[in-house]
């Protein structure tokens, strides 16, 4: 996965890059050649690597090039890369959210009971009740100036309360007629390639269209670079940050109910631990935790570097499933560490 040219990282204020501009289009013409390979390798370092481990997965295990390995990955990270699509617009605004893994299991466990009533039903109720508990979140953080981390952890409880309490502790299990136009959202092909994979593939075209080129996505690096200056400049800081933690609930309600979709059925135990999964992603693919940086196509790269190592890892069979989380840790560990060294170095040339 390359970025695309119309989707580059801003910063809004402060030292980083000003908006609209490539860190590395950043660097003035005289600029020394270690400072260009920073800024390279700040925006490009995750694609680098996942290429890295993938031509060394390729070399070392014949089974990770075939064709059903393959497409088991894509639509395994379709589902994470829709939760951190809407997690990369709350990031950079400068917020957390910590509800996506409960809103995940909940929206599949309501399309699969929505899906005896319709397609239509199966996929709008997903979608209502998720997005109504982020706009909630939304409105809490920005007119309540409530603090993300509470906020959403709130909300991770009561979405996963309301999971157990319709699911009657998760004794019932809503299965998908696997006949029916939802089930084929999430198990048919198209041109060889999954359906899960083609909508989040077009997801993440308008996300990153709506990034780059909106001035709702300018307004969302504006606020996560600077609030009080994006106040200043007449950006609406409350109504965008209302707006992201809507569309972050809006993408973990419909990423669970595609999920439901393709296993056919609302399995309640899903979930949990995706919203540290999805926020490692984001940070993986180089947008900051502080805000005011990043870009969409690098959080695709940050779920697809994670789903290659828990690959990597099953492949070798002899250790254990709990060293992906070890993995996955200690990737995020050295990523932070990279930023906050780049960074530095950055505003030191």
């Amino acid at each position: 996965m390359t970025h695309t040219h119309t989707e580059r990282p801003a910063r809004a204020t402060g030292t980083g890059p000003s908006p609209g501009k490539d860190p590395s289009d950043e660097a003035p013409l005289g600029a020394s050649r270690a400072e260009r390979l920073s800024a390279l390798a700040q925006q490009h370092g995750a694609l680098v690597t996942l290429l890295l481990v993938a031509i060394g997965a390729s070399i070392g295990f014949d089974t990770f090039l075939t064709g059903d390995n393959l497409e088991n990955m894509a639509v395994s990270s379709a589902f994470l890369a829709i939760v951190a699509l809407g997690m990369t617009f709350v990031i950079i605004t400068g917020g957390i959210d910590l509800s996506v893994g409960s809103l995940f299991a909940l929206g599949g466990v309501l399309g699969a009971w929505g899906s005896q009533y319709g397609t239509l039903v199966a996929l709008l109720l997903p979608l209502a009740v998720c997005g109504l508990i982020g706009l909630v979140n939304g409105l809490l953080i920005a007119k309540a100036r409530l603090a993300p981390f509470i906020v959403t952890l709130a909300a991770m409880l009561a979405a996963r309360g309301i999971l157990l309490a319709i699911t009657d502790e998760g004794s019932n299990t809503y299965l998908v007629d696997e006949k029916s136009f939802f089930a084929s959202l999430g198990q048919e092909k198209l041109l060889g390639v999954g359906v899960p994979v083609w909508i989040t593939a077009a997801l993440f075209v308008a996300g990153a269209v709506m990034l780059r080129r909106s001035r709702f996505g300018q307004y969302v690096y504006a606020v996560g670079g600077n609030e009080d200056a994006a106040a200043l400049m007449g950006a609406p800081v409350a109504r965008t940050k209302i707006a992201v933690y809507t569309v972050s609930g809006l993408c973990a309600g419909l990423a669970g109910a595609l999920n439901a979709a393709w296993l056919v059925s609302g399995v309640t135990i899903l979930g949990t631990g995706m919203e540290l999964e999805a926020i490692a992603a984001v940070v993986i693919g180089g947008t900051l935790l502080t805000g005011g940086f990043g870009f969409i196509s690098g959080s695709l790269v940050g779920v697809l570097l994670l789903k290659v190592i828990q690959n990597v890892i099953n492949q070798i069979g002899s250790l254990d499933s709990a060293y992906q989380q070890v993995v996955s840790g200690a990737f995020l560990a050295v990523v932070v560490i990279a930023q906050t060294w780049l960074g530095r170095r950055r505003r030191m040339m």
